[in-house]
């Protein structure tokens, strides 16, 4: 009966989930922790936890496929894993090879249109686990709708030393000048396998770090990670929306931040602006009362030029019959006559 209950509040959970999923990832990366631990506490060998986990890597493509991601990159064998003693790479390098050829043979991979490709140093497998990448990656080639890394051999510090190497190869032999060294000349030499930008990664096992995975994809583009207890084989639909969930959280605070940085830039050069109107209108104000002075006083003096200094030096001038009289004259206009003031005084008819 609890088990019941607790299958039927798991599938509310996860439709409550689904629903607030608008915005996915467009490539997901999963680091795949947890197989050994798995199969331990439950008194079994690490090829059972294997075994276990490649069940859970089944079902993960089916929820991408689900919710439209477009590719998945999952870190099936890492460069350290080499490392292992040998009983227990044997068994997995077993499954490695028996999984590849399933997977290229199943029906729902090619009516999902997925193709499968290899990324790291695949040179360094077993014969027979090469042969298994080569038949998946020809077997799936046609198909373009939703695109599989599996990681094998890799590291991602070695696939940027192994491109550092080629780009300096280059250059050294004249095929490539440092200038045009750019981030596409360094795509095209990671292990020869154009992988889009990584925007989640998932880490599961409850370990909190990155462990040296697509560090050219993921860092550069700042993928959203998101850490979970359950170890790989345990796995859930539910534990993979919460991280889809974490991207769209992601992507919705990037959004308000970049809002708010525009808002603030926007602000700024407002106030720039608003700054530099204050100061031209400043400087308006202090022209406008000279101007208004020099044009008033532009037909007070004698000459017609505004401001003349002869209108404040000159002291005297002629009349019509030859006369000299003083400037604050007066023209009688009916006799063209230039008088003083003080024959208007005495002159009753100029009075009049």
């Amino acid at each position: 009966m609890l088990d019941r209950l607790r299958g039927v509040v798991e599938r509310a959970y996860r439709r409550h989930l689904r629903r607030e999923i608008e915005d996915v990832p467009a490539h997901v990366a999963i680091i795949q922790d947890g197989n050994r631990r798995y199969a331990r506490e439950r008194g079994a060998d690490a090829p059972d936890g294997h075994r276990a986990g490649a069940d859970t890597t089944e079902r993960v493509l089916d929820w991408c496929a689900d919710l439209g991601v477009a590719e998945l990159t999952l870190y099936a064998f890492s460069t350290e894993n080499f490392e292992r003693p040998d009983e227990e790479l044997e068994p997995l390098f077993d499954l490695l090879e028996a999984k590849l050829r399933e997977f290229a043979d199943a029906d729902r991979v090619h009516d999902q249109g997925v193709r499968v490709r290899a990324i790291g140093d695949v040179a360094r497998l077993p014969e027979r686990v090469r042969e298994a990448v080569e038949y998946a990656e020809r077997r799936t080639a046609g198909n373009d709708r939703f695109t599989l890394n599996v990681a094998l051999a890799y590291g991602g510090r070695t696939e940027l030393l192994d491109a550092a190497r080629a780009i300096s190869a280059d250059v050294a032999d004249g095929d490539l000048a440092p200038e045009d060294v750019d981030a596409r000349v360094v795509e095209d030499r990671l292990y020869d396998r154009p992988v889009r930008d990584v925007d989640l990664i998932v880490r599961t096992g409850g370990d909190e770090r990155t462990s040296n995975f697509l560090p050219w994809h993921a860092n550069g583009n700042e993928a959203a990670v998101y850490f979970c207890a359950p170890y790989w084989p345990e796995f859930s639909q539910v534990e993979f929306l919460r991280a889809i969930r974490t991207y769209q959280s992601r992507e919705e605070s990037w959004q308000r931040a970049r809002a708010e940085r525009a808002a603030a830039l926007v602000t700024a050069v407002a106030e720039a602006e608003l700054a530099e109107a204050h100061a031209v209108s400043r400087r308006l104000r202090d022209r406008i009362p000279r101007l208004d002075t020099d044009t008033l006083t532009g037909p007070i003096a004698g000459d017609g030029e505004a401001g003349s200094e002869e209108t404040d030096s000159a002291t005297e001038t002629t009349d019509s019959r030859g006369e000299t009289v003083g400037t604050d004259g007066a023209a009688d206009r009916s006799r063209g006559e230039t008088v003083t003031a003080d024959a208007i005084e005495t002159d009753p008819e100029l009075a009049d």
